[in-house]
C-alpha cells in the first residue's frame, strides 16, 4: 500500500463529492426540493442513487470479509439483501409513492390518522437510522487506519463533516447526483481489481482450487436451519423497514416510475453483490491468514498488494480505498436525509432552515456513538439493523398498505413490543455469544420477533374499540389505484 496514493484517492473523492453536492444546491430552493427532490428523479438515476446508498460499508468491505471467515454462510447476506427488493417491488414501492407523503412518519400519520402513531414511528426511524450510520463511520475509520498512519477517529469525522455539510446545504436534490455517481464508482472500484486478480490467479502456481475456495463441508447443508431461516427473514423484511430506502421512492414522479426504479435497483445491486462476493472467494486463496474477526473486514484492501507487488497493486488499492469511502459517504448521506426530514417536521416545524439544523444533529449523534465505541464486524452490525427494522417497522408498513383494519393502537403496540423484544434478544445474544444451543434464538430473533410483532398488531387492532380510521377506504384506494 502507498499512503500517498490512498490519501490522494480519498481527497479526489471528497472534492468530486463536494462539487456534485454543492452543484445541486443551486436548484434546491423549496421544501419539496430538500425532502423529495420535487418528486422529479427519473428511474435510472433514482435506481443508481438508491443502489449507492444501499450498498454500505457492510457490503463493500464486510461481505468479502464474511465470506473469507465463513464461506457459504456469508452468501446468505447478498441473497437476502437483493431479494428484499423483490418484496419492496411487490408490496410497497408504488403505494408509498402514491401516498404523497414526504417521510415514513408522514405516511403512518396519514394512514392511521394519529399523531401518537407518528411520534412512535419517528422514534423507531431514528433508532434504525442511527444504528445504520454507526457502522459506516466505523468502516471509514477502519479503512483509513489501514492505509495511512492517521488517528483512528479521522475517517469517521471526515465522512460525518462532509455529509452534514452537503445534506444541510442542499437536501435530497443535492445528494441524488452524489449517490448515483458513488454507486458507479463503487462498482468500478471492485470490478477492476477483481478482473485483475482473476486474470492473475487463473493460471500458474496459484491456480484457483474450487475446493479450497468453497469447501464442501462449509456448504449450505452444514448450516443451522433456524439461524439461516431467521437471518433470511430479517434480511428480506428488513429492507422494507429501512427509512433511507423507502424515502427514495417518494422522489419518483409516479407509482409506475417507482416500480421501474425498483426493478433497475435489483439489477444494479445484484451485479455489485456478485463482484463483492467474488472478492471474498479470492480472499480465501490469496489471504487466508486474514481470516480473523476484526481483521477480515480489511481483506479487500489487502488483496491487490498480495498479488501485484509494486505500482499496479498500489494503484488498485487506491481505487478500492476511494470506493470504500464512496460507500461510507453514500449510505450515510441517504440516512441523514431521511432522518433530517423526520426530525425537521416532528421537532422543528418542517421548514428548510429546520431541515438544515436537523441534518447536522442527525449526523452528530451517531458520530459521537461511533467515537465512543469499538467497531464490530461490519456485516454483523448492519445485519442487526435489518433484524430490528424487520421486527418493528416492516410489519406496520405492510399492514398499513394492505390491511384495512389496522388501527393506530395496534401499530403502536406492535412497534413497542417488537422494539423491546428484539432489543432485549440482541443484547442477550451478544452476552451469550459462543455459548451454543439456545443462544441462537437470541442472536437471531427475527424468526419469532417478526411473528410476535405482527400478532400483537393484529390482535390489538381487532380489539380496538376506537375502530379503524374514518377515511381508510378512500386512502387505501389512493394507494392502490394504478397511475394513469
Amino acid at each position: 500500500m502507498n499512503p500517498v496514493f490512498d490519501l490522494t484517492a480519498v481527497g479526489l473523492l471528497v472534492v468530486i463529492t463536494a462539487v456534485l453536492g454543492f452543484a445541486g444546491i443551486r436548484s434546491s430552493r423549496t421544501r419539496s426540493d430538500f425532502f423529495v427532490a420535487s418528486r422529479s428523479v427519473g428511474s435510472l438515476w433514482n435506481a443508481s442513487a438508491i443502489s449507492g446508498e444501499y450498498l454500505s460499508a457492510g457490503t463493500f468491505l464486510g461481505l468479502a470479509g464474511l465470506v473469507l471467515l465463513s464461506g457459504a454462510e456469508g452468501f446468505w447476506f447478498p441473497i437476502g439483501y437483493a431479494a428484499g427488493y423483490l418484496l419492496v417491488l411487490l408490496f410497497v414501492a408504488a403505494p408509498l409513492r402514491r401516498s404523497g407523503a414526504y417521510t415514513i412518519p408522514d405516511f403512518v400519520e396519514a394512514r392511521l390518522e394519529s399523531r401518537g402513531a407518528r411520534r412512535v414511528t419517528s422514534v423507531v426511524v431514528l433508532v434504525i437510522g442511527w444504528l445504520y450510520i454507526v457502522p459506516q463511520l466505523h468502516g471509514a475509520a477502519l479503512a483509513l487506519g489501514v492505509v495511512a498512519d492517521v488517528p483512528p477517529w479521522t475517517g469517521g469525522v471526515v465522512v460525518a463533516v462532509l455529509v452534514a455539510a452537503i445534506v444541510a446545504a442542499g437536501g435530497m436534490r443535492a445528494i441524488t447526483a452524489v449517490q448515483a455517481f458513488q454507486y458507479w464508482l463503487k462498482l468500478t472500484a471492485l470490478l477492476v481489481p477483481a478482473v485483475f486478480l482473476l486474470a492473475a490467479l487463473s493460471g500458474g502456481a496459484r491456480d484457483i482450487d474450487p475446493v479450497q475456495v468453497f469447501p464442501v463441508e462449509s456448504g449450505p447443508g452444514a448450516l443451522d436451519v433456524y439461524a439461516t431461516s431467521s437471518l433470511l427473514l430479517a434480511l428480506l423484511l428488513g429492507t422494507i423497514g429501512l427509512p433511507h430506502v423507502l424515502v427514495r421512492f417518494y422522489t419518483s414522479p409516479d407509482g409506475a416510475s417507482a416500480r421501474r426504479t425498483t426493478v433497475v435497483v435489483i439489477v444494479l445491486i445484484g451485479a455489485f453483490y456478485a463482484v463483492s462476493s467474488t472478492m471474498g472467494l479470492l480472499a480465501r486463496i490469496v489471504a487466508p491468514d486474514l481470516a480473523v474477526a476484526g481483521v477480515a473486514d480489511t481483506v479487500v484492501l489487502a488483496l491487490p498488494s498480495r498479488v501485484f507487488p509494486g505500482l499496479v497493486g498500489e494503484l488498485l488499492t487506491a481505487l478500492l480505498v476511494a470506493g470504500a469511502f464512496a460507500a461510507f459517504l453514500a449510505t450515510t448521506s441517504g440516512i441523514v436525509v431521511s432522518l433530517a426530514g423526520v426530525v425537521s417536521q416532528d421537532v422543528f416545524g418542517g421548514g428548510v432552515r429546520s431541515f438544515r439544523v436537523s441534518a447536522v444533529l442527525c449526523t452528530v449523534v451517531p458520530l459521537a456513538v461511533a467515537l465512543l465505541t469499538e467497531p464490530a464486524g461490519l456485516v454483523a452490525s448492519v445485519g442487526l439493523v435489518f433484524v430490528f427494522a424487520a421486527s418493528t417497522l416492516s410489519p406496520v408498513l405492510l399492514l398499513a398498505v394492505w390491511w384495512p383494519r389496522l388501527t393506530a393502537r395496534g401499530a403502536v403496540a406492535g412497534m413497542v413490543v417488537g422494539a423491546v423484544s428484539c432489543g432485549a434478544a440482541l443484547l442477550a445474544g451478544g452476552m451469550l455469544r459462543g455459548s451454543g444451543g439456545w443462544a441462537v434464538v437470541f442472536a437471531q430473533p427475527a424468526a419469532w420477533a417478526v411473528p410476535l410483532t405482527t400478532a400483537v398488531i393484529v390482535v390489538v387492532s381487532l380489539r380496538d374499540r376506537g375502530g379503524v380510521p374514518v377515511r381508510v377506504e378512500r386512502y387505501l384506494a389512493r394507494l392502490h389505484t394504478p397511475d394513469a
